[in-house]
C-alpha cells in the first residue's frame, strides 16, 4: 500500500461513502456500530500457568464515549452486559474518549468514568490508558506527564489504573499477577514535552520487573504492537486499539493502526506466547463500523483450548 495513504483517508473515505447513502454503507453508520457481541476465547497459556486453575477475565476496549455514537445510556447497557457474564475480574483496555469530530457531543470523563465504577467482579476491575485517553488531554501534553483527566476520572470512580505496574490477584488459593502497561503513544510529536523520553509511557521492562519469576501473569497493553517483545513467561497479553481494522472485508481489514500491518489486528494471536485482541466498542477517526461490531470480550483462562 502506498505509504500515503492511511488509516484515516480510509476510513474518512468510507465515511463519505456510507454519509452519501450508499446501503452497505449505511449499515456500516447506522446499524453495525450500535451492534454488541460476546466473543469468548478459552485457552490454555504457553505461559506459566498453574495446573487446573480458570479464570474468567470480562474485557471491555475502546470506549470512544460521544454522541450520538456511545451515549451514557449505551455505556450503562455495555457495563450491564459485562456484569451478567460472570466475570473473575473486568479489564479496561483504554480509549475512554472520543477520538473523531464527527459526534453531537463529546461525552466528559466526569460523566463516563462513574458509570464505569458500577462494573463488578469479584476480584475487582482494572483499567490501563490508550493513546486518545492521553492525546485529547491538552495539559498533560503540554507538561508531557501524567495524571490525565481520564485515568483520574477512573481512580475517583473506584477503579485501579495500571500504568508500568503490576498487582497480585489471589484466584483460588493462587496468586497470579496482572500487570498494565503504559500507553505507547501516549505524546503527539508535534505537541511533546521536551521531557518526555520517546512518545510512550509504555516500560515494558520494569513492568516485569515487579512480577515475580516464573509467576503466571497476565498483560494489559493499549497497542498491541508491544506483543513481540513480551516474554514467554507471560501466560496472556490482552490489548485493543486497532478496533480490528474497524472495517474488516473478507476477514482482511484494509488499514489497520499497527507497524504490524494484520498480524496484530484482531483476535487471537499464538506466537512466543498469546495474545488476544479486541475489536473494541467505539470507534475512531470516522463513525464506520463494518464486519467486526462492537464486542465484549470473554476469555476463560487456563481451560481446554476452544472450550467455553
Amino acid at each position: 500500500m502506498p505509504a500515503r495513504v492511511t488509516r484515516r483517508t480510509v476510513l474518512t473515505g468510507l465515511g463519505g461513502l456510507a454519509l452519501a447513502g450508499l446501503g452497505t454503507g449505511a449499515y456500516a453508520v447506522g446499524i453495525a456500530p450500535m451492534r454488541l457481541v460476546v466473543t469468548r476465547y478459552a485457552l490454555r497459556p504457553l505461559g506459566p500457568w498453574p495446573p487446573g486453575l480458570t479464570l474468567r477475565i470480562v474485557a471491555l476496549a475502546d470506549l470512544h464515549a460521544c454522541e450520538p455514537w456511545m451515549p451514557l445510556s449505551r455505556i450503562a447497557g455495555i457495563v450491564a452486559a459485562a456484569n451478567a457474564l460472570g466475570g473473575d475480574v473486568t479489564v479496561l483496555l483504554g480509549d475512554y474518549v472520543s477520538g473523531m469530530n464527527m459526534v453531537t457531543r463529546h461525552v466528559e470523563a466526569a460523566e463516563w468514568a462513574p458509570v464505569l465504577g458500577r462494573l463488578t467482579a469479584p476480584l475487582g476491575t482494572y483499567a490501563i490508558l490508550g493513546n486518545h485517553d492521553w492525546w485529547e488531554d491538552r495539559t498533560a501534553q503540554r507538561r508531557g506527564a501524567g495524571p490525565t483527566i481520564a485515568g483520574a476520572a477512573l481512580t475517583r470512580s473506584g477503579i485501579r489504573v495500571l500504568e508500568n505496574e503490576a498487582q497480585p490477584l489471589t484466584v483460588r488459593g493462587h496468586t497470579v499477577w496482572l500487570a498494565g502497561l503504559g500507553d505507547q503513544l501516549a505524546f503527539q510529536p508535534s505537541r511533546q514535552h521536551r521531557g518526555a523520553a520517546g512518545i510512550g509511557r509504555d516500560d515494558l521492562p520494569g513492568t516485569l520487573a515487579r512480577i515475580p519469576e516464573g509467576a503466571p501473569a497476565i498483560l494489559l497493553a493499549h497497542e498491541p504492537d508491544i506483543f513481540p517483545h513480551v516474554p514467554p513467561r507471560i501466560a496472556l497479553t490482552l490489548s485493543g486499539h486497532t478496533h480490528g481494522g474497524q472495517v474488516r472485508l473478507f476477514g482482511h481489514a484494509p488499514v489497520v493502526p499497527s507497524r504490524y500491518g494484520e498480524r496484530f489486528a484482531y483476535g487471537h494471536v499464538r506466537e512466543q506466547a498469546d495474545l488476544i485482541v479486541s475489536g473494541g466498542l467505539g470507534m475512531s477517526v470516522a463513525p464506520v463500523r463494518l464486519g467486526v461490531p462492537p464486542e465484549i470480550v470473554v476469555v476463560d483462562l487456563g481451560a481446554e483450548d476452544g472450550a467455553v
